[in-house]
């Protein structure tokens, strides 16, 4: 498992409120850590674990330490893009009404899928990507055609 992402953090001025934000759009599950102001991350099964390499990676929620991105500020780190089995319109939809705000609209990317980018209650970029692009073609039964 050489140079593989295996875990990811997102920085939250008020945890519970990105609690709240990403256990209802994704479902993932919060557990504290302790004293401390962490929480971890179950983003669903297939996720790489001590137990199987795993599909996806968990991650976790921490304090941030200054004030939240401002709006049109530039990215100051990284910023993670889910996979959904969904359609992206759909998602992207549920999100605006739990709070995040627009950043890039669905876009269909040829060979890709359909990918869309908000940003959060605090101000973190993320995006969500689909291979299912808005005419209904699925990219990846394409690479399993040219595969075979």
């Amino acid at each position: 498992m050489a140079n593989l992402v295996v875990h990811f953090e997102i920085h939250a001025s008020d945890p519970q409120r990105l609690i709240d934000f990403y256990s209802g759009l994704f479902g993932w599950r919060f557990t504290r850590a302790g004293e401390m102001p962490y929480w971890v991350i179950e983003t669903g099964e297939g996720a790489i674990g001590a137990e199987a390499p795993g599909h996806g990676i968990n991650g976790g929620l921490t304090q941030r330490d200054g004030p939240p991105p401002g709006p049109g500020a530039p990215v100051n780190g990284s910023d993670l893009v889910v996979g959904i089995d969904g359609e992206v319109d759909g998602m992207f939809a549920r999100a605006i009404e739990l709070g995040a705000t627009e950043s890039v609209p669905p876009t269909d990317m040829t060979g890709i899928g359909r990918i869309a980018y908000l940003i959060d209650p605090d101000g973190n970029l993320f995006g969500i990507l689909s291979p299912v692009l808005s005419d209904g073609t699925n990219v990846m039964d394409a690479v399993g055609a040219r595969s075979v």
